[in-house]
């Protein structure tokens, strides 16, 4: 049986009860993020309810928020976004030659069932 010795922070006056925020996360990042969340929730409910002009600027605005909150994922992203496209081009040209193959064995079969 393995015992775990849990900290009581009452115990202890001195310990601050708050973990520190991760990642550098202060407040303004946390409201940033709330601002950002809540343009694209406002957005697509706006889209929802019929009125796209709306719906996109704030859709827009939000996703323009998250991304000066997440600086660092966009520029890993557009740092990775040709590789993506190369590869999407691979699967994409793959996919032509399988496309073009079904249509020429549709025409060999129809070549011998029409005779």
């Amino acid at each position: 049986m393995v015992v775990v010795p849990l900290a009581n922070p009452g115990a202890n006056p001195g310990a601050n009860p708050e973990p520190a925020p991760a990642n550098g996360d202060t407040e303004t990042h946390r409201w940033l993020r709330f601002a950002a969340s809540g343009s694209l929730v406002a957005g697509g409910i706006l889209l929802l309810s019929g009125k796209p002009r709306a719906g996109l600027f704030a859709a827009l605005s939000g996703t323009a928020l998250a991304m000066l909150n997440q600086q660092e994922t966009v520029r890993t992203w557009w740092g990775a976004l040709p590789n993506l496209i190369d590869d999407a081009g691979r699967v994409l040209g793959q996919v032509q030659g399988v496309v073009d193959n079904l249509d020429s064995q549709r025409q060999k079969l129809r070549t011998l069932v029409g005779r």
